[in-house]
């Protein structure tokens, strides 16, 4: 039987638990009406459209490439990758500058809307929706305010082989 030392230490053990829960802080992107985030961690920094250079028989979610402060950088169109048509770019238009396993890759996203911070218990699994693998990129979701948000997990949103084609 504990004491009732011990039954408070293991009540503050359990409140500190509730209170200091791991937080991990996401950029928050829109394609469309749905809404994505990816990991404030792997983005190096988010920029208006700019002028982007086409590649000839670059994979088709490649749009091409850009110059960053001297460094050229392949962007992805981040509808394409996910199967969604394309989209005329607008004022919105946002290429995120990424660290995708240890290579800079710009991703274009439809706007870019805000940073929100989530507790690791607020982040549910995804359901495995796609025979094809293409949701093997989605890290969980979400549900904040009544809407969710897909997390991408960008170390997996391009394959070894496409990441070696797009860095070359």
């Amino acid at each position: 039987m504990k004491s009732q030392k011990e039954n408070e230490v293991s009540l503050n053990q359990e409140a500190y638990e509730d209170v200091v829960q791991p937080v991990t802080q996401w950029l928050t992107f829109l394609l469309g009406e749905q809404k994505y985030a990816v990991k404030v961690l792997q983005v190096q920094e988010v920029l208006r459209h700019t002028p982007i250079t086409p590649v000839p028989g670059a994979p088709f979610e490649v749009i091409g490439i850009v110059n960053l402060r001297g460094n050229v950088v392949t962007v992805v169109d981040v509808r394409m990758k996910f199967g969604m048509p394309a989209q005329e770019v607008s004022d919105l238009t946002r290429i995120m500058m990424m660290d995708v396993q240890g290579y800079i890759i710009g991703c274009m996203v439809d706007s870019v809307t805000e940073v929100i911070d989530l507790n690791d218990n607020e982040v549910e699994s995804a359901p495995d929706v796609s025979n094809s693998g293409n949701s093997v990129f989605i890290q969980g979701i979400a549900n904040i305010e009544n809407e969710l948000h897909i997390l991408v997990n960008l170390d997996k949103l391009l394959t070894e082989e496409e990441l070696e084609l797009l860095v070359k």
